[in-house]
């Protein structure tokens, strides 16, 4: 008897591993989302970070950052196209927040640190699997000439 679906190849190492990497980029979105909710509602920094005692600027960044971050981790946790997207937005926020506006944010060279790299992973990660995808449309089909 003949099977009626396709058969579907198994995932290799680094599509294991991507995806992995992606899921652990999710829970960082997640968390530095409830650091920002923690923060907009008054339950850290002693309550100093509460959204009514905010200048205008942390307000927008802070809200901004409190919606995008959960919906990127969503993203990345279901591994659909946008969920990177949306984190590069995030991590350019957090980027232009702490780099090019350090006199009214600080600075958190950490965080850009663990940013670039996170997206210098990515990066090396989509590569692989290109390659890989090249390399496994190259092999001689059966119905090749």
């Amino acid at each position: 008897m003949l099977h009626d679906s396709q058969h579907v190849p198994k995932p290799s190492l680094a599509e294991i591993l991507f995806g992995w990497f992606l899921r652990m980029v999710s829970v960082a979105c997640f968390w530095f989302a409830l650091e920002y909710w923690a923060m907009l509602i008054g339950f850290s920094h002693g309550g100093a970070g509460r959204f009514d005692l905010l200048p205008p600027q942390w307000r927008a960044a802070a809200t901004a950052l409190a919606v995008v971050y959960p919906v990127a981790a969503i993203g990345l946790w279901l591994f659909v196209s946008w969920g990177p997207v949306v984190w590069v937005l995030a991590a350019a926020v957090e980027i232009a927040m702490y780099e090019f506006y350090p006199g009214i944010f600080g600075t958190r060279p950490l965080l850009l640190l663990l940013h670039g790299s996170v997206a210098v992973t990515f990066v090396l990660f989509r590569a692989v699997l290109f390659y890989q995808r090249l390399r496994q449309a190259r092999k001689v089909r059966v119905d090749s000439p």
